[in-house]
């Protein structure tokens, strides 16, 4: 086994916690059942490690081996990578192709390696006819950095594509060309959409979440205990018990009764020209407009706004630049005046 095989097998293993190492391992499926009884996995796990990678260099793991355990180990991890959302689009009136998925990973990889050499493709299919898709790039002059690769989730017959980041810029329009041509697409564009969980993406494009909600004049009773301090004026009670009400069966109609998608942030960019009564003043004059970036963060920001108007912090309905974002598939929104 070439020693910058071993490095790189040595590096992704020390990243697995010691919980989850048995489990990728085993879906790795490289090293046999019977050999890894043999290892302590009780041991300090540098030990472990050199254990571990001595196994593989006795079964000569190749570098496509190494990628397919770094594939498994950022499946399992993949809320430690922000994932963009790009979608596909075919020409008008043209006809939906049998899809292949072996047919696709062949013309994408061709596709890379006519016009780089030095790059490194790996694929590895998962649930939901997805597949996953690693590439380390290189240049004409330089060997693939598999250490930072990037990371392409692909689903079947469908117009969208999920990528971690990519850190050579340079390359986003061939991998974008390879996408499209591959999965017989004519135009690729990027949504406004990005988070670090990857399953929270893939259900706002494919509204997979519930989206049954309830009206304004609903007369379903709410099963939600409005605790009011009973030493209270009657009357502040009645009303107290009113307005949470409404605030309850709007929120509802707003966000549903469900889980929400998990989103870190949004973000805001507002662009406007300097309007007065007055004339005169440097804003006045000035003819670029005023710009302003507003974000919105929380380790689960739709949950964070879901619960605002309920604990009395904002009026309900909030505002629908906050309450569409599943809705539009948005977390970046440019506004500007009309």
């Amino acid at each position: 086994m070439d020693e910058t095989v071993a490095e790189f097998i040595k590096r992704t293993i020390l990243k697995i916690p010691m919980t989850e190492m048995m489990t990728i391992l085993k879906a790795w499926d490289f090293l046999p059942e019977n050999q890894l009884q043999t290892v302590n996995f009780r041991q300090r796990k540098e030990s472990l490690v050199q254990d571990l990678v001595l196994l593989c260099e006795n079964k000569r793991a190749s570098l496509r081996d190494a990628a397919l355990l770094d594939i498994i180990y950022t499946q399992f991890h993949r809320h430690q990578k922000v994932w963009d959302v790009f979608q596909m689009s075919k020409e008008p009136g043209e006809d939906v192709d049998l899809f292949d998925m072996e047919q696709f990973k062949s013309s994408f990889e061709k596709i890379l390696r006519r016009a780089l050499k030095n790059v490194t493709v790996s694929f590895r299919d998962s649930e939901e006819n997805a597949v996953w898709i690693r590439i380390a790039w290189g240049t004409q002059y330089r060997k693939p950095n598999q250490y930072k690769p990037v990371f392409v989730v692909y689903y079947s017959q469908t117009p969208y594509v999920f990528t971690s980041f990519c850190h050579l810029k340079s390359n986003t329009p061939l991998l974008s060309q390879a996408l499209t041509v591959a999965s017989n697409h004519h135009k690729i564009v990027k949504m406004d959409l990005r988070s670090r969980y990857l399953d929270s993406l893939k259900a706002i494009v494919f509204k997979q979440y519930n989206q049954k909600f309830e009206t304004h004049n609903s007369t379903m009773p709410l099963q939600e205990n409005l605790e009011l301090d009973m030493h209270m004026d009657s009357r502040i009670i009645h009303e107290n018990r009113i307005e949470k009400e409404r605030v309850q069966r709007v929120t509802q109609e707003t966000f549903g009764d469900y889980p929400q998608p998990r989103l870190e942030f949004a973000q805001y960019k507002l662009e406007t020209k300097f309007k007065s009564d007055f004339h005169g003043g440097i804003l006045a004059e000035r003819k670029e407009p005023l710009r302003c970036l507003i974000k919105f963060s929380s380790p689960h920001l739709l949950e964070a706004l879901k619960s605002l108007a309920p604990a009395g912090i904002a009026d309900a309905p909030l505002s629908p630049l906050l309450t569409c974002i599943p809705n539009k598939g948005m977390n970046y929104f440019k506004i500007r005046d009309k």
